[in-house]
């Protein structure tokens, strides 16, 4: 085997080594944290902190059970405003790849993307909030679902780019109309990259705090009117954790463990619905 043969192998096999022990240097920061944030937060969650509400300043116990409920009907109505805004945006920039509109509708999505979370709950707020009268869920939906569109405009797009133009062919052959062939066709076939969007939009809006700080505010109460304010569960982590309160403390390392585990879940169910519906071209 010659110098050159021997140098080529080892620099090779230096940039595997490199490049492993990067993997698991960007591993190691989230595997502590983890582990912190379980530790810290595991021994909190029982039956009674998941169904009972926060108790006053100076009583033990108490729950989040508001929170949760509030997380849920804010996130579920910010997917339903923003899913199908979003795919349809993504189904228009995917198959109107040069025109005028579709780059400048591009560069926005690309811009909003960029835009901190902060900037977009003031806007809510002096967009909604204060036309409406005062806080409400429904003002946090509407900025929720603005930080979902970026992530659901372009992974659809960009799955549906990955499409081959035959099957766009094959179906206009057989005489389809454009709608069908968008929906019996394009859809079913990039469903895997489209729904790993949306789960990765969800996910992404689930811990955010700062638009629900200018928008739906908080509540100590069980609320389900979406015109009023309402409590979600970053809001709780971020009020507790810096009271002065250990009660109040204890709360929010268990308000942070739960939205790790349903960030996790959420992660781990877009990986078994992808995997499932994966379509092989």
């Amino acid at each position: 085997m010659s110098v050159q043969v021997k140098y080529r192998i080892g620099k090779s096999v230096g940039f595997q080594v490199l490049t492993i022990l990067l993997s698991v240097a960007c591993v190691i920061p989230l595997i502590f944290i983890l582990i912190y944030i379980i530790q810290a937060g595991i021994t909190k969650i029982n039956w009674h902190f998941l169904t009972n509400l926060p108790k006053p300043v100076g009583e033990i116990g108490g729950g989040i059970a508001n929170a949760l409920v509030g997380s849920m009907i804010v996130i579920g109505v910010a997917s339903v405003i923003a899913i199908p805004v979003g795919i349809l945006c993504g189904i228009y920039l995917s198959e109107n790849k040069n025109s005028k509109l579709a780059y400048w509708s591009r560069l926005c999505v690309d811009i909003l993307q960029g835009v901190p979370s902060i900037v977009i709950g003031i806007v809510a707020y002096f967009w909604l909030v204060k036309p409406l009268g005062g806080f409400s869920a429904l003002s946090g939906s509407a900025a929720l679902a603005v930080m979902m569109l970026p992530i659901i405009i372009r992974s659809t797009e960009e799955t549906l780019l990955m499409l081959p133009d035959t099957l766009r062919e094959a179906a206009y052959a057989l005489g389809m109309p454009f709608h069908r062939v968008i929906l019996k066709v394009i859809i079913p076939c990039g469903i895997s990259g489209i729904l790993s969007g949306v789960m990765l939009s969800v996910a992404r809006i689930a811990g955010e705090t700062a638009p629900l700080l200018f928008t739906a505010f908080g509540n100590n109460y069980m609320a389900t009117n979406l015109t009023k304010p309402m409590e979600t569960l970053p809001h709780v982590i971020f009020t507790y954790a810096t009271s002065p309160y250990n009660e109040w403390k204890d709360l929010a390392w268990g308000a942070s463990c739960m939205l790790l585990i349903f960030v996790l879940v959420l992660n781990i169910f877009t990986k078994f619905i992808t995997r499932k519906w994966k379509v092989q071209l």
